[in-house]
């Protein structure tokens, strides 16, 4: 069979590896999948690998490659395990992709997290070959791994489980998922963070508990999935897309989503793969030594850290060699499918091309030039099939919000003034993203929006000039230490962002539960936390990779902040996990997205051209297609349809299938379907907000520009080692200065 494109020319960095113990691992992987009947066996009347299918595959070739320094014994559990989720993958198939039987996918899926306890025996009695490997499989690995790594595994294995049904829910609808909607719940089903758990008892090098949850860490494992299953995606689209029907391919979705050839497709898949892997490159410079400084981490947990990067990179250049020899891919049966030699040994010759290949993209993402005059954005039509509404309370929101500002100390000129809270005018968002509000919940909804924007205009103002990465973080800190959780604060504000934040977090949190004042002040430590993601670029002069920028823009947006507005008093009728299951995660995703996207498009002229901001993700589709504005912006414009879109489809198909998958009583049905609209009054408001301020107008930013400088004022606060940044201009005086405004 013809394939459908030339594999493109990948970026590899590092040499593969083979482990010494290969024939070992090959012998005993046999013997084990024999043992749990995966070879051979019928299920449901066939048998889903012969012993020809077993071999072709080798599965043992992949582990040896992925983890060459390995011991035998751990060489072999952890190749039994990739024999197991590659058995799970193919029996899941042809019992229930092929079938369509969603019934039965549920049913089969729901039993196997009873195998896999964090703490106490297996009690449940395994009934088929994935289950019963899977018993052998949990009883051999846990003795000798934490419980932190162990509940870590059995969250990473459950997802790839269960997101399964996504996969076949897609097939069965012969629905193709949007690029962003892919890329997000591709790494739940493809496994690698699975993969990535396994690096730690491969190398023997547990990740320490204290920075296992953080940033870093977790960009080290979606760069390091992304890698994986891309790739995995470019190899696959034969025996997937034109053998099995399959819709739930990476080249498949850029194909139908730009209406464009499979070569044309594979091309810019195999970008965006590279481009993960230079973020995965920069994470583990950049931010992985002072993340092992802040958290104390010891020498013997520095070492661990190390070689589990050194794992996850061993990993992506060892799976590149297997998918050029296994015969489950397409790859002209092993032989030089990419121009060059693919024999044992010779990975290291390919190196320096792909290291030249892709010169170009890195070096444009470092090359960003402020204030360059780019006019005013000509306005898409946007796809919101939403009618916006307005609270009657604006007025009286608009007239609190001024004395409010006041009264904290907001309009003194060092960031905002009086005249630039009236162009802004965030109650008139606030009215339209909470239309029913009651004049006091109208008031509290516009004071944190003002004290958001306020806030992420304050980061760059009061840090990003002096590049005053320390006291940026103290200022993180301190705001966090304002909110506390139970009895008083841990400090008292000085400064008006730490006044207003104060104030914020008596009147709002007052009310609520234990568990949800820890959800929200969670949201708004994700936010503040986030700025400083964009003050180390800045300091950089990055332009970030448009994965990762897009999953942070809605922190940099606030998103998870003013959804949680949208949640206060649902906490008595919705179960926590409601909320973290993927319809409504998906369906808060895919609204935050066209929101951050919409702002892009808004403020793209402001940030480029007056504040010399980069940002913003017109700017970033510009820097990795190598294209104009007018093509970068029509590409955001269709991805804010395909997420609006996949929003609509989230509430017609997948709120209801959670309803009765939950078996959710009326109560919480009614809050849940309040929420979904309480979100499109979310989008709708902010939309009808950046349509009708003049934060974005050229006319009112080229009058802020020309305004004279005023002289430069202290900035009255905390004193100590990271707060001295003081004497700092407004936002309008910083025409011929770069600085950072990723917010509304």
């Amino acid at each position: 069979m013809a394939q459908p494109y030339q594999l493109p020319d990948f970026y590899v960095p590092y040499p593969a590896r083979i482990n010494p113990n290969l024939e070992g691992a090959r012998a005993h992987s046999k013997a084990w999948a024999y043992e749990f009947d995966m070879i051979d066996v019928p299920q449901q009347g066939k048998a889903i690998w012969d012993e020809h299918d077993f071999d072709s595959h080798d599965y043992a070739l992949l582990c040896a490659y992925t983890h060459p320094d390995a011991t035998g014994p751990a060489l072999d559990l952890v190749t039994d395990w990739y024999v197991w989720v590659f058995y799970f993958d193919d029996h899941f198939l042809e019992l229930y992709k092929k079938t369509r039987d969603l019934a039965g996918a549920k049913a089969y899926l729901d039993r196997l997290p009873a195998f896999m306890p964090v703490e106490g025996p297996i009690t449940a009695i395994p009934e088929n070959p994935v289950e019963r490997g899977l018993v052998d499989l949990w009883n051999r690995t846990i003795p000798s791994m934490s419980p932190g790594w162990r509940k870590r595994f059995v969250g990473t294995t459950e997802a790839l489980l269960a997101e399964s049904l996504w996969e076949l829910t897609n097939i069965s609808a012969g629905r193709i998922a949007n690029p962003i909607e892919y890329v997000e719940m591709r790494r739940k089903v493809g496994g690698a963070p699975w993969s990535a758990n396994l690096v730690e008892y491969a190398v023997n090098a547990e990740v320490p508990v204290a920075i296992a949850g953080t940033r870093p860490m977790q960009v080290l494992s979606d760069t390091f999935s992304d890698g994986v299953h891309l790739r995995n995606d470019l190899f696959s689209y034969q025996r997937e897309v034109e053998t099995e029907g399959e819709v739930n391919n990476g080249v498949l979705v850029v194909e139908r989503f730009l209406g464009c050839s499979p070569q044309e497709a594979a091309e810019l898949v195999n970008d965006i793969l590279t481009s993960r892997l230079h973020q995965f490159e920069n994470t583990a410079l950049t931010e992985i030594p002072p993340l092992l400084a802040e958290n104390l981490v010891g020498p013997e947990g520095q070492l661990d850290v190390l070689n589990y990067v050194k794992g996850l990179q061993d990993w992506q250049s060892g799976g590149h060699e297997w998918h050029l020899r296994s015969s489950r891919y397409m790859n002209n049966g092993g032989k030089a499918a990419l121009g060059g030699p693919t024999g044992l040994g010779t990975s290291a010759s390919r190196i320096l091309s792909s290291l030249v290949a892709t010169a170009p993209y890195r070096i444009r993402s470092h090359s960003f030039v402020p204030h360059r005059v780019v006019g005013e954005t000509p306005l898409p039509d946007f796809y919101l099939p939403y009618a916006p509404k307005r609270s009657a309370h604006l007025d009286a929101a608009r007239e609190h919000v001024r004395e409010w500002c006041a009264e904290m100390g907001m309009l003194d000129g060092v960031v905002w003034d009086a005249d630039y809270l009236e162009a802004n005018d965030l109650p008139l968002c606030a009215a339209g993203i909470h239309p029913d509000a009651s004049p006091e919940g109208l008031n509290l909804s516009s004071d944190w929006l003002a004290w958001g924007t306020y806030a992420d205009d304050y980061y760059p103002v009061v840090f990003g000039r002096n590049r005053d990465m320390t006291g940026a973080k103290a200022t993180t800190k301190r705001l966090s230490d304002l909110m506390p959780i139970e009895g008083p604060a841990a400090t008292l504000p000085v400064t008006p962002l730490e006044r207003s934040l104060a104030d914020l977090w008596v009147r709002t949190a007052g009310p609520m539960s234990v568990e949800h004042r820890q959800d929200f002040k969670a949201a708004v430590d994700i936010m503040t936390d986030s700025w400083l993601w964009e003050l180390a670029n800045m300091f950089q002069n990055r332009i970030p990779d448009p994965v990762d920028y897009l999953e942070m823009r809605r922190r940099t947006f606030g998103s998870d902040l003013t959804m949680s507005l949208c949640r206060i008093g649902h906490g008595r009728t919705v179960p926590p996990e409601i909320y973290r299951s993927r319809p409504i995660r998906a369906m808060e995703n895919a609204a935050a997205d066209y929101a951050c996207l919409l702002n892009d498009v808004f403020s793209y002229q402001k940030e480029l051209q007056f504040e010399g901001e980069f940002h913003n993700m017109v700017l970033v589709v510009q820097n990795f297609l190598g294209c104009d504005r007018d093509r970068a912006l029509g590409l955001v414009n269709d991805l804010m349809t395909a997420r609006m879109q996949q929003f609509e489809h989230l509430i017609a198909v997948d709120l209801p299938a959670l309803f009765t998958d939950f078996g959710l009583d009326d109560e919480v049905r009614r809050t849940l379907t309040g929420y979904a609209g309480e979100l499109q009054n979310w989008m709708s408001g902010i939309l009808v907000w950046h349509a009708g301020v003049d934060r974005y107008k050229e006319a009112a930013l080229l009058s802020r520009a020309a305004e004279p400088a005023k002289p430069l004022r202290v900035l009255r606060g905390a004193t100590g080692l990271g707060t001295s940044a003081a004497r700092l201009p407004r936002p309008r005086q910083l025409v011929g200065a770069q600085r950072m405004d990723g917010a509304s």
